[in-house]
Order: structure tokens, then C-alpha cells, then sequence
């Protein structure tokens, strides 16, 4: 059976989501049409509103409606030390464990030569300039333990070696493979705690 056009469009574009299936497409849809319309207004707007309002903060990367992020904007934050992430997501994962009291640098991926992305992809330059222009005495390095995440580890490792600072990689608390941001908090805070320097 065929579904009407602005059915077939709605599970359509839930099926462009990540780790959305058709099946899964189909149920949010159906579920979305029984919601009264007010609620469905109130979703499509919070959607517009923060793809309108979140940005890239200037200093760190980190997703956030102001800039600098209130990360960046904190005076409660440890201005010498910088940890390392791929993603927000990571970072936000970090900030739940309520362990880390440091500043944060997003790289916007990894280096991943099969999908097309090198170094200069990535927010690795905007890294060195904050190392060299700031008095950070600590770079952790919280990246997945994946085989991109090692090649990137490795490559800001020796680029970071030259300005003589400490460099540390939080602890392989976390199982080969998976990601930061499905691990549970104790287990991050235990890798945050039990980082060692490279």
C-alpha cells in the first residue's frame, strides 16, 4: 500500500535521521499525526528555533546560543588545562560525570582518511593557536577508541609534543570500539580521573 504524499514525505524524512529505519519512520510519524497540533507546532518550532540559534562558539567549537559557549565564558572553569573532543555530544557526556572542571576544544570530527576527512577538515589548527596563545599547561586527549580516533590522537600528540606541555589520554576505561557518549558515567569519570600522559 502507498502512503499518501505528505505521509510518505514525513516517514521519509524521519528515515534520514540517524539510527532511524523505516519501521522506526513510519511509528514517529503515525505517533506525530496523533499528537494534538499545538504540540506538533511546538515541536516544529523548537526544531527552527534551535537551528537558528545554536552555533559554533569562537573559542572552542562546542555547540551553544551564545558565543562565546558558557563553557568559554566561565571564570569557574580551569583556564589551563583543555581537553579534547570530537564531538559536543563527547563533551556534554564529560560534563555529566561532574569530574572535569576544565576548558574544551571540539574538533568537529576525526581524521579519517576513507571517508575524505584529513586534518585540515578538522578543527586541529584553531587547537594550536589556543595551546600557543594561551598558558594551558594540560591537553587530555578524549577521543574514541577507534582506529580514527587513534590516528587523531596520535597526529595532535605530535603536533602538541613542541610547545612543551603535559599531554594526557584519559584511560582505556571505555571498551575498544564504543563511544564516548554511550558510556556510562562512573566509567567516564574513572577514565577522566586515571588519564595518563603520552
Amino acid at each position: 500500500m502507498q502512503y499518501t504524499r505528505p505521509l510518505a514525505n514525513l516517514i521519509d524524512y524521519f528515515q534520514r535521521l540517524p539510527g532511524i529505519g523505516p519501521k522506526s519512520a513510519q511509528r514517529i510519524a503515525f505517533h506525530l499525526l496523533k499528537m494534538p497540533l499545538s504540540e506538533v507546532q511546538k515541536f516544529a518550532q523548537s526544531m527552527v528555533t534551535a537551528k537558528e540559534t545554536i552555533h559554533y562558539c569562537d573559542i572552542c567549537f562546542n555547540m551553544s546560543a551564545s558565543n562565546p559557549c558558557e563553557i568559554c565564558s566561565s571564570n569557574n572553569r580551569d583556564d589551563s588545562t583543555i581537553c579534547v573532543v570530537a564531538e559536543t555530544k563527547d563533551l556534554v557526556a564529560i560534563e555529566n560525570t561532574n569530574e572535569y572542571k576544565g576548558k574544551y576544544h571540539v574538533l568537529q570530527g576525526l581524521i579519517s582518511p576513507m571517508d575524505g576527512i584529513g586534518a585540515e577538515d578538522i578543527r586541529i589548527k584553531e587547537l594550536l593557536h589556543r595551546i600557543a596563545n594561551t598558558d594551558v599547561k594540560e591537553v587530555i586527549i578524549a577521543l574514541n577508541p577507534s582506529v580514527e580516533g587513534e590516528a587523531t590522537s596520535l597526529y595532535l600528540t605530535k603536533l602538541i609534543k613542541p610547545f612543551n606541555i603535559k599531554i594526557t589520554r584519559i584511560a582505556f576505561g571505555i571498551p575498544i570500539g564504543s563511544d564516548i557518549e554511550y558510556a556510562d558515567e562512573i566509567t567516564l569519570a574513572k577514565a577522566i580521573e586515571c588519564r595518563r600522559e603520552i
